[in-house]
């Protein structure tokens, strides 16, 4: 076996590992979120999350200053962000695993075309095509007029969109925009705005479920930072398409620990959604095809209230160097 060959087979595996951690975190959503809001697990899951972060950014001392270059984008992001957890964590609570999944995975989909407007990227025809199927595949998995369909199902789009929305922003300012603000003011802002709703939706919690909301943040930092080494070691047309292997965790724990059991539909919708979200990455991972790669640069997952891999990957970075 080649070098390349196996920092790819590295990368693959570690980028496995890291699916499957965050599946498991998924799961501790929707157990707690069988008894709480989802305004309050994100509040203390972010809460928890502060100090392990602030140690992570102690190591880039030239990050001092934490107003940002571009505010209204980082407002926007900010804002994008915090629905797109609250809207995630509802969802994990109240629909099955695997249909979260697959709507979630309509991302790809939509990061292609907001970057449009936002970066200036053209797709073409082949791209569009993806894009086209892909929404076909929402449309298969969300039957509407023949299934009814809940808060939840609205929950999971509005977290795609908004997360793809995010993932976009920072492909635009992410180069001029210090790290500690690209990091802090999301965290920040789910911590005052769950804070806010926190005195209406509150419900006091024993010891066991704090410690579950600390396997939250710490699940999610822990498989930030293997999908930092996963892209570090292997090629990023490899490790990308590995997100979609949560579908098979969400099937497996949906069975054995929710008596959930995907139905025809969903399972079609999400093999339709799969294929288009890997064309797309193939495609822009081809030399010429596309001026920013926007999906092959987003770099973890945006449901979840830890920072981004791809912004934890520039401070380490940093603080290698």
């Amino acid at each position: 076996m080649s070098q390349v060959a196996a920092s790819n087979v590295r990368g693959a595996v570690l980028a496995l590992a890291a699916m499957g951690i965050f599946a498991t975190h998924d799961v501790v959503v929707k157990v707690l979120g069988a008894d709480y809001s989802a305004f309050q697990i994100v509040f203390f899951a972010a809460l928890l999350s502060f100090p392990i972060v602030s140690v992570i950014l102690l190591a880039d001392a030239r990050e001092a200053s934490l107003k940002p270059r571009h505010p209204w984008w980082v407002l926007l992001r900010t804002v994008c962000t915090t629905i797109t957890g609250v809207a995630a964590f509802y969802a994990f609570s109240t629909l099955p695993l695997a249909q979260v999944y697959v709507i979630l995975f309509s991302s790809p989909l939509l990061i292609t075309i907001l970057a449009i407007p936002i970066l200036g990227e053209t797709v073409r025809l082949r791209r569009w095509a993806a894009v086209i199927a892909g929404l076909v595949g929402v449309l298969i998995v969300m039957r509407p007029g023949q299934a009814e369909l809940s808060f939840g199902h609205l929950a999971a789009l509005i977290a795609a969109i908004c997360g793809a929305t995010a993932s976009v922003i920072v492909r635009r300012i992410g180069q001029d925009e210090r790290s500690v603000v690209l990091l802090l003011y999301p965290m920040v802002g789910n911590v005052v705005a769950m804070g806010a709703a926190l005195p209406f939706v509150y419900r006091p919690m024993p010891l066991g479920d704090l410690g579950l909301l600390g396997v939250i943040a710490v699940f999610g930092l822990t498989a930030s930072y293997l999908v930092i080494l996963a892209y570090r070691a292997g090629e990023a047309v490899i490790v990308a398409p590995m997100q979609y292997s949560q579908i098979l965790w969400a099937t497996g724990y949906g069975y054995l620990l929710f008596a959930e059991t995907p139905d025809g539909p969903t399972m079609l919708g999400a093999g339709i959604i799969i294929a288009s979200g890997i064309y797309i990455v193939l495609r822009e991972g081809r030399t010429g095809t596309s001026a920013n790669r926007p999906v092959l640069q987003t770099r973890g997952r945006n449901e979840t209230v830890t920072p981004r891999a791809s912004l934890l990957q520039r401070v380490l970075s940093r603080s290698d160097g």
